[in-house]
């Protein structure tokens, strides 16, 4: 069971980001990711069994992680490629961070035994998913340098922060 709700979660927040990332760039339709991340998210928040930890670690994972998107495209380190934004980001950020923390509730706790590994790939794959939205479209890089050592120092931040002070109080 517990690996068919591991594959569930990956399913639907991969399809939101997809629908995020294509809706905008092949389809011209930013609205398409805000519905399917919010199918997901509710469908997830029905059938999970601790939903006041899940908004909790939600807001945690969410609120830094959007804070960041924004600081980094208002100093111009880098920008969407949005039709439809609310203040510097797209609309769909706001369902994408959510969606992305659904992640922390469930699967990515494996990795408190495993820090070190978790903030190095932490590292490497979240500037990674950032740098693969450049030759799709979503997003234009303008300062290289600041944004790979930025995101690198924030996604390392964000797991250690998780692994140290959000899952030992939740």
């Amino acid at each position: 069971m517990q690996k068919l709700k591991v594959f569930l979660v990956l399913t639907g927040y991969q399809l939101t980001w997809l629908a995020c990332v294509f809706g905008e760039t092949k389809f011209s339709n930013p609205m398409l990711g805000i519905w399917v991340g919010i199918i997901f998210l509710l469908t997830y928040f029905y059938f999970n069994h601790n939903k006041q930890k899940f908004i909790k670690i939600s807001l945690l994972i969410s609120v830094p992680g959007y804070f960041f998107d924004s600081l980094l495209v208002y100093f111009q380190i880098y920008d969407f490629e949005t039709i439809a934004k609310l203040g510097t980001l797209p609309l769909w950020m706001i369902v994408l961070w959510f969606s992305f923390s659904t992640l922390f509730d469930e699967i990515l706790t494996f990795f408190k035994s495993y820090k070190i590994l978790g903030i190095i790939l932490s590292g490497v794959l979240g500037p990674l998913t950032y740098y693969l939205g450049e030759p799709i479209g979503v997003i234009k890089i303008y300062n290289f340098q600041i944004f790979i050592s930025s995101m690198v120092l924030f996604w390392m931040i964000l797991m250690f922060y998780y692994l140290n002070y959000v899952i030992k109080n939740n």
